[in-house]
């Protein structure tokens, strides 16, 4: 797994981004490992081998800092599940999930979803197509038309007719919803983790990652 392609331009700072949201200490402190009833340990752990992660030593500072949200907390996590055992395949979700990442300049869901982008298949020169998005050449149709989904929810807050066809023509109903359900769940996210300022962790590479 690489670093950012030399030569490759973002469009906007990444030293400058990673110092803004993650660069200061994080605004909530998480609660301490050994803190998390055993009811939220158990939830995250069946989350993570949903999303096959690997096994679990100690609970991520992101979780242990939602889980001052009890409710919050266990909505995302249920949600979390839902979509990584969803009806959409695990690698066109990772597509979305990545540029959702990446337009949001959000460091920590970028970085572990390159990770979890592996574990699904996708491939470095993929990986690295997202960063530019649809219009990148080598994409198939369908992979185009969900980037491109994303691209329009994120700045018109809908699907354009072009981009529901082309979708349509391979997705059933049931995917249909989920599609802006998923992006809707990951840009939140993004938010949240931008916003609580929480730190990369576990090798975390953070927007440099490819």
């Amino acid at each position: 797994m690489a670093d950012l392609d030399e030569g490759f331009d973002p469009g906007f700072d990444i030293v400058q981004r990673e110092a803004h949201v993650v660069g200061m200490a994080p605004r909530i402190a998480p609660v301490a490992d050994d803190a998390i009833d055993e009811d939220s340990r158990g939830l995250i752990t069946a989350v993570r081998t949903g999303a096959g992660a690997p096994p679990m030593g100690e609970v991520p500072e992101y979780m242990r800092t939602m889980v001052k949200h009890p409710e919050i907390f266990r909505c995302q996590m249920e949600m979390g599940a839902v979509l990584f055992r969803g009806r959409i395949p695990a690698r066109e979700r990772e597509l979305a999930v990545l540029r959702v990442g990446w337009l949001c300049r959000a460091p920590y869901e970028w970085g572990q979803h390159v990770f979890i982008a592996y574990r699904v298949g996708l491939t470095a020169p993929e990986i690295s197509r997202v960063r530019i998005g649809s219009a990148a050449p080598g994409w198939s149709g369908h992979e185009a038309a969900i980037l491109r989904g994303v691209e329009e929810l994120i700045a018109d807050k809908a699907l354009s007719n072009q981009t529901w066809d082309t979708l349509a023509l391979s997705w059933d109903e049931a995917q249909m919803i989920e599609f802006p359900t998923m992006v809707g769940q990951y840009v939140a996210t993004a938010f949240v983790q931008n916003s609580l300022r929480i730190p990369l962790e576990g090798g975390n590479p953070g927007l440099a990652h490819a």
